[in-house]
């Protein structure tokens, strides 16, 4: 019976694309706004450069994503790693190593490695962001108790409580209203109204703080936007730490970015993720970013789900919030200048937070990965971040090889019939185990062999076989039964006096895909 071809489905035209990304583009501008001046200024960076990277992720990246949902900008992920930076070579060289990070991610794109940098385990990805939200919390917990952050986790820890006891009262008070309005306002009745939590925090307690009419620090901006240009600029030499910078930060903000857009992929129903095309985005975002003067640039998961509930239809309304984010800079940027910093420390605190997911940790404990999560997390809080990285994949590496080189093995007899059961990973590594297990069976015994594996690697099929051949030319019998669907098969051994081609054993052969597996008893 012949199927009617369906005639090709016509895209939608713009009028009615249109009003959907323009809304959801202003729901993302007024995300986007307050968190990239907090990302700013838990970096240490200039304000400016956390709104300029969000214009530069929105226009240049929303143009060339390869993610066309996804939104990027500064991102918290990037805070620490840019804080560092900044302490250790100063904000020019931070934008002269973000250009050269933005370059390494367009030629890694170009190579088409964007599904090699999702090798990275995900244990160590949420270790590595849980480890950077409770840094970016404790250093923000100093600026709204109205004092100024430590230089490291453990020194942020040890100075609170002389923090609290010296409260700053003003900046203190409207930086606590902050979280409170913060973490309050999801669990209003107000889910019609669709306004970010952020823009009300910061609006509404920026209006108590001009009200109130008492001096507290605010944001401070350029009279002159391009006469407060800052070129990047490497510091004088060091060559290799630059480079180890430029490494890290270009894999980080990969990493973050193809595991956002994966995840954004599980929001819509629309074009799935080219994972290497984004790559490049990402890499052309970062370069004209560095050149600017901003701030490392990102895939932003909180900014590309309001985007999508937002009702976005295609890359317009990414592209539309980076232009809103411009113009309000360029001809509203005074109303900036009245925001306490305390409130932007405040909204980074509940940010922070948030990078650390209870469900995320239980379900990796449920798969035994806590090791590895708790590995990187300590190593990114206690050392630093790119130490909690190698730590992080190490440990993961070590449980591998050691989940690799265990095997269940399970006997039990009837009479003169022995059943051994081999569970796990037969590898090289569990030849040992195998071979000792067999060795201990009596002689000229029936063996029944359930291989409930489904790995079966080149040296663990040679043990078994060679077992099966010496042990069946001593009387026995052996039955080899594979569970799963495992190449090559273990056939029935050769008698002790074939010689014949057509006598030799089956495990000799490699069956094609297409061939059934069935038990060999």
């Amino acid at each position: 019976m012949l199927e009617l071809a369906q005639a090709p489905t016509t895209p939608p035209s713009w009028r009615k694309i249109l009003p959907h990304d323009l809304a959801a583009s202003v729901v993302v501008f007024l995300v986007a706004l307050p968190l990239s001046m907090g990302i700013a200024l838990a970096s240490g960076a200039p304000i400016l450069a956390g709104l300029v990277a969000g214009a530069v992720g929105g226009i240049v990246v929303g143009a060339l994503a390869g993610a066309p949902l996804q939104v990027s900008g500064p991102a918290a992920g990037m805070a620490v790693i840019s804080f560092g930076l900044i302490q250790q070579y100063g904000f020019p060289a931070l934008c002269a190593i973000t250009v050269g990070a933005g370059a390494l991610q367009i030629l890694l794109g170009f190579a088409r490695v964007g599904r090699v940098v999702m090798a990275i385990s995900p244990a160590v990805l949420h270790g590595m962001l849980a480890g950077i939200g409770i840094l970016i919390t404790l250093s923000q917990l100093h600026i709204v108790l109205g004092g100024t952050p430590e230089s490291s986790a453990w020194k942020n820890l040890l100075a609170l409580p002389d923090q609290i006891a010296d409260l700053h009262g003003v900046a203190t008070v409207l930086g606590v209203t902050t979280i409170g309005i913060l973490v309050l306002w999801p669990l209003l009745p107000l889910k019609r109204l669709r306004v970010p939590a952020a823009l009300v925090a910061v609006v509404l307690v920026t209006g108590i703080s001009i009200l109130w009419g008492r001096e507290v620090p605010r944001v401070q901006l350029p009279d002159s936007l391009l006469g407060s240009f800052v070129p990047p600029a490497l510091p004088q030499g060091n060559l290799g730490g630059i480079l180890g910078a430029v490494l890290t930060v270009a894999l980080v903000a990969s990493a973050e970015s193809l595991v956002c857009a994966v995840a954004t992929d599980k929001l819509h129903s629309g074009p799935r993720a080219k994972l290497d095309r984004e790559l490049i985005a990402q890499g052309a975002g970062n370069l004209l970013s560095g050149l600017l003067g901003g701030l490392p640039i990102t895939g932003v998961i909180v900014r590309s789900t309001a985007n999508i509930d937002s009702g976005a239809r295609t890359r317009l309304s990414t592209i539309l919030h980076g232009v809103w984010m411009l113009i309000f800079v360029s001809l509203l940027g005074a109303l900036l200048t009245r925001i306490p910093l305390s409130v932007l420390a405040g909204l980074l605190c509940v940010v922070g937070s948030r990078l650390v997911h209870p469900s995320d940790i239980r379900e990796l404990i449920r798969h035994r990965e806590g090791t590895v999560y708790f590995a990187t997390l300590g190593g990114v809080v206690g050392i630093n971040l790119l130490a909690g990285l190698g730590l992080g994949v190490a440990v993961a590496l070590f449980q591998l090889l050691w989940r690799l080189s265990r095997v269940q093995i399970e006997k039990k007899t009837t009479g003169d019939r022995w059943q051994v059961t081999f569970r796990g990973y037969l590898t090289f590594l569990t030849v040992p185990q195998i071979t000792a297990a067999l060795a201990a069976l009596p002689r000229g015994a029936r063996v029944d062999v359930n291989l409930n594996t489904e790995v079966l690697d080149h040296a663990a099929f040679e043990a078994l076989h060679a077992w099966r051949l010496g042990y069946e030319r001593t009387g026995g019998t052996v039955d080899i039964d594979q569970v799963h669907e495992l190449r090559p098969r273990l056939g029935r051994a050769a008698s002790p006096t074939s010689n014949t081609s057509k006598d030799r054993p089956a495990a000799a052969l490699d069956l094609g895909p297409g061939d059934p597996v069935v038990a060999e008893r």
